[in-house]
């Protein structure tokens, strides 16, 4: 047995060197790098003839590199990435090129829910020493779409259920919006909306503003929809309505998601958007001191 402490720097720098390399970019066909492969793939390359695997693990754990481990990310690639997200945050700041927005502005974040499933199956109640249970077979019964639009400020959503997505369905969102007040006599309302393709480019600026010449429409940056809060509300309608999921028919999953529209407002509040200019330019700053070649011609 090798004495703990008898290999030499070198080896251990090599060590974490190969654990910070794509597997399969060395030949192994592999997404990730485990303990066990790791040893492996050290030994095949001649770093060491003979290592335990919580020596590895140890080495590993000093400088926190764990390659088992993944994350997705999404780089911001645009030019204009900044310049769009800026905008977007100073609406929810309360400001448009710089001055303060009026009595009759308003801001609106709207976007769809694809695809959602009705499926059938048996579901019991929770009961003393059960939790809800729910049957992993079920019956697709169809799926629909679901339009929204959510007013960053007042705290009201604004949705309806489409058979599937589009200009025309995104059309008919806007005219629920502005058909009604405050927005039907606002002065100007702002749309945040992202790249989707029933929104897409200046044609989708254009035939807003030449249907209703007071709504503006405000894209995000690409790869940003982060930055549009609707997905906030999205994440609190999945996980108060549609999980676990279980809908006899298309009818009754849009009748319960136009419900807790109207179940939710009883409660809802403006989100707490803590992310400003500020804090995009320090993100900025920090992605450019880590820009890669690699990364900027992916």
């Amino acid at each position: 047995m090798v004495a703990r402490g008898a290999f030499p720097p070198g080896i251990v720098v090599a060590i974490k060197a190969l654990a910070c390399e794509l597997p399969f970019e060395l030949g192994v066909p592999l997404s990730r790098f485990s303990i066990s492969e790791l040893k492996r793939a050290a030994i095949q390359r001649g770093i060491v003839a003979c290592i335990g695997e919580a020596t590895i693990w140890r080495w590993l754990s000093e400088d926190a590199i764990k390659p088992w481990h993944h994350r997705s990310w999404v780089f911001p690639r645009a030019a204009d990435f900044e310049a769009k997200a800026a905008r977007v945050l100073d609406l929810y700041q309360g400001l448009w090129d710089g001055e303060p927005l009026g009595e009759g502005d308003w801001v609106l974040c709207a976007d769809e829910k694809t695809s959602i499933q009705a499926r059938g199956r048996p579901t019991l109640a929770p009961a003393p020493g059960r939790s809800l249970r729910v049957e992993h077979a079920y019956q697709r019964n169809g799926s629909l779409a679901y339009l929204a639009a959510w007013d960053a400020h007042r705290a009201r959503v604004f949705g309806r259920c489409e058979a599937t997505t589009g200009i025309q369905p995104f059309g008919r969102l806007v005219q629920q919006v502005m058909a009604q007040e405050p927005y039907r006599s606002a002065r100007r309302v702002f749309f945040i909306v992202d790249n989707g393709s029933s929104h897409r480019g200046q044609a989708s600026i254009e035939r807003l503003h030449s249907r209703w010449n007071n709504a503006m429409l405000v894209h995000t940056p690409v790869h940003a929809s982060w930055l549009n809060q609707v997905e906030i509300y999205f994440s609190i309608l999945q996980r108060k309505v549609l999980t676990p999921n279980d809908f006899p028919s298309l009818d009754a999953l849009a009748e319960r998601i136009l419900r807790f529209e109207h179940h939710y407002q009883e409660v809802a509040r403006p989100f707490q958007w803590k992310f400003t200019r500020r804090h995009l330019r320090n993100l900025m700053q920090r992605l450019e001191r880590h820009d890669s070649p690699n990364l900027l011609a992916a």
